[in-house]
């Protein structure tokens, strides 16, 4: 018999990797308010693994990882693709890592005692699985997905449950084994926050549109919003996040068609913005791209970043999730009006992303976790 979380209390660790904010750690928080507003007595902890098994190394990897992204796209995408994701279906133990972090797992599992685990990041997910399979590790196990595909080094069939993106995630995890009854298509999770919907005050004849600007440069950010847009009917509010150099910048320019954000932390306010425009203007970031599909927001996707942001953007392509922008030829304005121009188009995107929310389970993100965690 299944037993509410108050009558069986059942601490949960988050394990994400890295201390990089990335969406590892956005959707850890966001599960961990879930858990903590169902029940307020339940110990929620995350760790990172690799910052708990090697100190100070982290911040040198963190450091190494940052700077390949940027100096050196091409062979980190390259280096991605053959450690993660090519040949994808053929998997294998990571050896390696294994060897590199079973102890301190074992180890941080023993000092924690939580009952139950949440992987939001892959490589936990592998360590806990081999475990698993050992019967080294009594935890629940729970894969949470951050990317709209799986990659190699995710431990699969020992794991006890998965939270998955989409259906093609799904289909994959099942092509692979995985019980259809342990999976849960509940799109990348986010804030319950962004899951209400509230007022739109402003005016319907208008095209808004949200521009995540905060790791932008001034001259990076003239190119997706132009000094004096042609269309009197296009409003660009610009997320610059902790960039004040650019919201300072943005603010004395005094544009009526520019409106810009300083770093929203408070939930319910973002919220409160995203129900304000039409259409989101971004990098292809897990969190932004979730809390938009959630969102039911149009999606203009610019310059994915190597890696799995590259992959997830063909993923969400094939969903017809997306609409692509190139920054490098037609103005970036001419190219959201003209989709906002296509009465056929807007209603293709509409069915699409209507099929997506159709293809989401039933249940809310809390009833979820209340199976997950009252499990015998």
């Amino acid at each position: 018999m299944e037993t509410s979380p108050s009558k069986k209390k059942r601490d949960a660790l988050f394990l994400p990797f890295m201390q990089i904010p990335t969406g590892h750690h956005h959707v850890a928080d966001a599960l961990m308010d879930h858990l903590q507003q169902m029940n307020q007595n339940m110990k929620c902890q995350k760790v990172d693994i690799l910052a708990y098994s090697f100190g100070g190394l982290e911040s040198v990897i963190s450091s190494i990882y940052l700077t390949a992204i940027k100096s050196l796209p091409d062979a980190y995408h390259w280096i991605y693709d053959r450690l993660a994701y090519k040949k994808v279906t053929k998997r294998k133990r990571q050896l390696l890592y294994e060897v590199l972090f079973t102890y301190f797992f074992k180890r941080m599992i023993k000092e924690n005692g939580s009952e139950v685990l949440f992987c939001t990041h892959s490589l936990p997910s592998n360590i806990a699985s081999a475990l698993k399979q050992k019967g080294k590790l009594d935890a629940i196990t729970v894969n949470v997905y951050t990317d709209y595909f799986v990659n190699r080094i995710w431990g699969l069939n020992w794991i006890d449950y998965h939270i998955v993106p989409s259906t093609p995630v799904k289909l994959f995890l099942m092509r692979h084994g995985v019980k259809e009854n342990r999976i849960f298509v509940t799109g990348i999770p986010v804030h319950a926050a962004f899951h209400k919907k509230t007022e739109r005050r402003t005016d319907p004849k208008d095209i808004s549109v949200l521009v995540t600007g905060g790791s932008l440069g001034v001259g990076a950010l003239d190119k997706l919003v132009p000094s004096n847009p042609s269309s009197k009917n296009l409003h660009y509010y610009v997320l610059c996040g902790k960039n004040d150099e650019l919201y300072q910048k943005l603010r004395h320019k005094r544009n009526p068609n520019v409106t810009p954000f300083p770093y929203i932390e408070n939930k319910e306010e973002m919220n409160r913005v995203y129900d304000q425009v039409d259409a989101v203007l971004t990098k292809p970031g897990g969190v932004t791209v979730s809390e938009s599909l959630m969102k039911r927001k149009v999606l203009f996707i610019y310059d994915a970043l190597p890696g799995p942001e590259k992959v997830n953007v063909e993923q969400l392509k094939r969903l017809g999730l997306v609409i692509p922008i190139n920054t490098e030829e037609d103005s970036v304005e001419s190219q959201i009006m003209a989709y906002f121009s296509d009465k056929d188009r807007q209603a293709r995107f509409k069915e699409k992303i209507d099929d997506y929310h159709q293809s989401l389970e039933k249940k809310s993100m809390n009833e979820i976790l209340t199976e997950i965690i009252s499990t015998s």
